[in-house]
């Protein structure tokens, strides 16, 4: 018999109640860079840890545990494409003083879709952690929200059909429709594909599902947003349809906490560094949706040629995320790098939401594509 684990639950849905200290944390693996990012991030003592995709990349090794590119590139006509299983119970044993003591919440990431017999998908992410689908009103473990305190998550599927009319969009506008932000006043979505990034690294590859849900976040007045997948850490200043917006979501992305994959570093607005557009539909979920900008800056280019306005701060370290939420209208968000003490600010900074100047559900007018 194992040992006896305990956790401290949530507290009660209220806009006077919030877990002390959030962590968010995206694309870990189990390299040394995941075990400084474990080790801070234990320092910091969350209550709740938020993990915004590609889990361990066992999808990276083979099952006789040598490491490869993908199994079904080394042996493409192997009737099994089995992944390694053991690489997750090792994560599983290597995390299990932290997950065993504080509650984790999961999206999947593109390394979670393992391919195997009968051309099964995403089978280890869906069965190794629990989630409240079916309290949410959600069919499916790739898209479910559930309530911290006073704060409403919404946990969304980059890898699953999310246009308009597929299931996900309809169970999302339901699900939003329902928030009373009177009890549970910030709305936080997650998903692993970011749609505001500046890396040449899977730059607009997600295109397609923010031109499918980016306005319907936005009319239920999003706060904040969190991503990984690219291996870097960004933050943007308050943003809608690539217009500065002081009512649009603030996204940061934070796929770098450990991952197998290298740090992404070059952007794509630098010389040279503008990847051609062909080359950046997503390779799961196909569709091309990434056009020219029509207006400002970047008008008639596909990338721009500075560092976007709405781009904030970004920078190629590893690292954790900490949200503390202070009340209704003020969280703190902090983002640590590895490389300095574990209480050392990397970025830090107050986000404010304004309740009275972006009342939510609001009407959105609809605006063309990728105005500035």
């Amino acid at each position: 018999m194992s040992d006896i684990h305990f956790f401290k639950t949530m507290p009660i849905s209220s806009p006077r109640s919030y877990p002390k200290r959030i962590a968010v944390v995206g694309d870990l693996g189990l390299t040394y860079n995941t075990t400084s990012t474990i080790s801070h991030l234990q320092k910091n003592n969350p209550d709740l840890i938020l993990l915004v995709g590609d889990v361990t990349y066992a999808n990276l090794y083979l099952t006789n545990g040598t490491g490869a590119d993908c199994y079904s590139c080394s042996f493409p006509q192997t009737p099994i494409h089995e992944t390694y299983e053991p690489r997750w119970d090792f994560w599983g044993r290597y995390m299990q003083p932290l997950i065993s003591k504080v509650p984790i919440m999961v999206v999947e990431g593109n390394h979670e879709l393992e391919l195997q017999a009968e051309n099964k998908s995403f089978v280890s992410y869906s069965s190794r952690f629990a989630f409240p689908s079916e309290e949410s009103g959600s069919p499916s473990t790739f898209f479910y929200s559930f309530n911290a305190g006073g704060i409403h998550f919404v946990m969304l599927g980059a890898y699953i059909d999310y246009k308009k009319t597929g299931a996900q969009y309809k169970w999302l506008k339901r699900d939003l429709a329902d928030v009373d932000r009177s009890v549970t006043p910030w709305l936080v979505a997650t998903w692993h594909a970011p749609w505001y990034s500046t890396y040449k690294a899977h730059y607009r590859e997600a295109e397609c599902m923010k031109v499918e849900m980016e306005e319907l976040l936005y009319s239920y007045g999003v706060d904040l947003v969190f991503n990984g997948h690219v291996h870097a850490y960004e933050r943007s200043n308050r943003v809608y349809n690539y217009s500065l917006d002081p009512c649009g979501p603030v996204y940061i992305t934070v796929g770098d906490g450990g991952n197998r994959e290298k740090m992404a570093i070059n952007h794509a607005d630098e010389p040279g560094q503008c990847p051609d557009p062909l080359s950046t539909p997503d390779e799961i979920m196909g569709g091309f949706c990434a056009y020219n900008f029509t207006s400002g800056p970047a008008n008639g280019q596909f990338c721009w040629d500075r560092q976007p306005d709405y781009s904030a701060y970004r920078e190629s370290s590893f690292g954790h995320g900490i949200l503390e939420v202070k009340n209704d209208t003020h969280a703190l968000w902090t983002w640590h790098r590895n490389q300095d003490l574990y209480d050392t600010p990397g970025d830090q900074i107050y986000i404010v939401r304004e309740p009275e100047r972006c009342f939510a559900p609001r009407r959105v007018v609809k605006a063309r594509k990728y105005l500035y």
